[in-house]
């Protein structure tokens, strides 16, 4: 008795089974996920640590804030009460430990908690930054494709030497021009704080607010207070967004250029289709990667800038206050903001990392 043959399902003519699509969301991916979170720590320790050994390179943080202001005995009496005076080793563990416990301790000119001065200040400066971003992209991103599209003519080269402008350009003069113009040339918009008086006594009787003056507004359901907000924020966020606009303007220009070049596309032009389809289904989303991967180190950018910015109009958000708090030299405060951007910063760059590697699967490898 002969064997059986194994027959095929293309001979037994049954159609072939298909065999299981590969999840997207492989192993691969989620170790590549926990890799870049396990990266956080370090960074923002390391962090932690230079700000620390760098803030008492001048000496004690009381010495530097209240120096001529107590007398000598005065001062060695907080110095001590506050444990300045114990070994510099012992000092960082201390801290270390407390950062633990959420204790970022307390600033030495108004006596506050620093964690009340985040959340109360943080939200403005989120709120900045949200703000800037959104025209950062709207501007960037617009432009750079109008000048992808438009390559070597004029409104190319204007749309460039805008966004060198716009890179070159310090953030406070930027900001400063803005007001001459439009506050007082054109008195079209205020010059300073994140909302009018009237708007911040309505602020005053919300129940839970969240600190971010638009939110607030809508929760207020005052249509008026609302445009007040937001006449307040025009400004700020141009100074700020297109400082970064600048650099979307440039990678946007120059990615999609690329895209252009290749192989695909060139086949696709082969075939008929149109420079305006090309544009939106074939060589916009390639380009968007390195947009996304850029996008966490602008975020840095923005956080850096909006010191500059809450100064120049008064937003009264973490970078304002941490210029003040570099002024009168209190380094514990300063000392809970950097931490603080730098956890957002880390945080950010894992978000980014992870989208990336979820648009391109060739980033985690």
């Amino acid at each position: 008795m002969s064997a059986a043959v194994p027959v095929s399902p293309a001979d037994s003519g049954q159609t072939a089974i298909p065999k299981a699509r590969k999840n997207h969301l492989s192993a691969g991916f989620f170790k590549f996920v926990l890799c870049r979170f396990l990266l956080i720590i370090p960074t923002v320790f390391i962090l932690v640590t230079v700000v620390f050994f760098v803030m008492r390179a001048t000496g004690d943080p009381i010495s530097a804030a209240m120096g001529g202001r107590l007398t000598q005995a005065e001062l060695q009496k907080r110095i001590h009460a506050a444990g300045y005076d114990r070994p510099l080793i012992v000092q960082y563990w201390e801290y270390l430990k407390g950062l633990l416990h959420g204790d970022l301790g307390t600033t030495l000119t108004d006596n506050q908690p620093v964690v009340n001065i985040l959340l109360h200040y943080g939200a403005a400066t989120l709120e900045l930054a949200i703000l800037a971003l959104i025209v950062a992209l709207i501007v960037g991103i617009g432009l750079g494709r109008v000048a992808a599209r438009h390559r070597d003519h004029a409104a190319d080269a204007g749309i460039r030497c805008f966004a060198i402008l716009c890179y070159a350009t310090p953030v406070f003069f930027l900001g400063l021009v803005l007001k001459l113009v439009f506050s007082v040339l054109l008195d079209w918009l205020p010059s300073s704080g994140r909302a009018s008086l009237v708007s911040e006594l309505k602020f005053s009787n919300l129940n839970d607010p969240t600190g971010l003056y638009i939110v607030d507004a809508i929760q207020l359901g005052d249509m008026s207070v609302l445009l007040d907000v937001l006449k307040h924020a025009i400004l700020p966020a141009l100074a700020l967004g297109l400082l970064t606009a600048g650099v979307f303007v440039r990678l946007v220009r120059t990615n999609v250029i690329s895209t252009f070049n290749t192989g695909y596309i060139e086949a696709a032009r082969s075939r008929g289709v149109s420079e305006k389809r090309l544009m939106k289904k074939h060589a916009w989303k390639p380009s968007l990667i390195p947009i996304i991967t850029v996008m966490g180190m602008q975020v840095a950018m923005l956080l850096a800038g909006a010191v500059l910015t809450e100064t120049t109009f008064e937003w009264k958000g973490l970078g304002f206050m941490l210029s003040n708090y570099l002024k009168a030299r209190d380094f514990v405060a300063v000392q809970g903001i950097v931490i603080l951007i730098a956890l957002i910063v880390s945080v950010v760059n894992f978000i980014v990392d992870v989208v990336s590697a979820l648009v391109d699967p060739r980033v985690r490898y």
